[in-house]
């Protein structure tokens, strides 16, 4: 059996620009039995003009007088606060990933020794940063959110050698918060599997609690989720998070799923070796049978428990003869049959 699906928790900018939530956020990932949490890491200035609108997914979610800017500046996290948060994940004994939008913050990223760096949908077609990242000693996530199969194709041909493969894991993804569950198109993760044969995992933006153990047992080997400790709280992402509880159980729901699909060879399952005993059928004689007598169709039946010879095998003993006479009801074994 393959490891265990690998789950990030995506607190994003869901922490609203304070450490203490952003902790409480680190808690809540550990206790709902997450592997990673990850953040944003972004230079507002390098991302985005001072005028810049909020997106339409984010005009409903907020809906206070705020522009995409000073939204991202309030939740812009200093180098010290990345310094506070990785040595929280430390103790807490939880990966901290983050998805840096330029390579300034790539950098500090690398530089304070993150083993793990996600590409936002936002930088999917960001050849270099992507180029960047892949010369570093880090694993690279992609998110596929808004891109097109001919879009990854034509990257794919650009950074797709070998030895990028090997650090490279990619997430479908659908980039409206919330996503509904009609439009999670969750069949795209084998397709992807097989075309690039790499590391496939799903970025989760329904509210479903389910959805994570879908996309588990179609082979998604990552799954990110956004949490927040209430949906009310303004930003653009909190109404596309799960609370506490709900990832708690999404967590564990993905855990069972994956329990479930075991190593894919069909057996009897060491649970099931009893059962099989007293459940299924043994061939029987159905009538007094004397030392000699030939096996047929017609002397013969089955009743459990399965201790003789199965019906399974009823064509390989008719016409062979008894050893040994047999009572009405009695077990056949095979030595009783020359």
């Amino acid at each position: 059996m393959k490891n265990s699906v690998f789950v990030i928790a995506e607190i994003g900018i869901n922490h609203c620009g304070k450490i203490k939530i952003a902790k409480k956020l680190i808690d809540v990932a550990k206790k709902s039995g997450a592997n990673a949490v990850k953040f944003q890491t972004y230079i507002t200035d390098k991302l985005i003009s001072k005028d810049e609108d909020l997106m339409p997914y984010q005009k409903i979610n907020i809906k206070e007088k705020i522009n995409q800017y000073e939204m991202l500046k309030q939740n812009e996290l200093s180098e010290s606060n990345h310094k506070r948060l990785i040595q929280y994940c430390k103790k807490k004994k939880i990966e901290f990933i983050s998805t840096p939008y330029d390579i300034k913050s790539a950098k500090l990223l690398i530089k304070l020794g993150l083993k793990t760096i996600k590409v936002a949908s936002t930088d999917i077609t960001n050849v270099e940063l992507i180029r960047y990242l892949l010369k570093k000693k880090v694993k690279v996530i992609l998110s596929s959110g808004a891109t097109s199969q001919n879009e990854l194709d034509f990257l794919f041909r650009i950074i797709g050698k070998k030895s990028n493969l090997k650090k490279i894991s990619l997430l479908h993804c659908i980039s409206f918060y919330p996503a509904p569950i009609n439009s999670l198109n969750l069949k795209v993760i084998n397709n992807l599997k097989k075309r690039f044969n790499i590391k496939i995992g799903f970025s989760d933006h329904s509210l479903s609690n389910h959805t994570g153990a879908f996309a588990s047992l179609l082979g998604a080997e990552i799954i990110e989720k956004h949490i927040t400790l209430s949906q009310k709280l303004v930003g653009p992402d909190h109404k596309a998070s799960l609370e506490p509880k709900d990832f708690y159980e999404y967590v564990n729901l993905i855990r069972d799923a994956h329990k479930s699909l075991g190593d894919g060879i069909k057996k009897v399952e060491k649970i099931e070796k009893l059962t099989k005993k007293s459940m299924q059928k043994s061939i029987i004689v159905n009538q007094d049978l004397k030392k000699g007598e030939k096996i047929n169709i017609d002397n013969t039946s089955s009743m459990r428990p399965s201790k003789g010879i199965s019906p399974l095998y009823i064509d390989k003993i008719i016409g062979k003869k008894l050893r040994y006479s047999k009572k009405k009801n009695e077990t056949l074994f095979w030595k009783d049959l020359k």
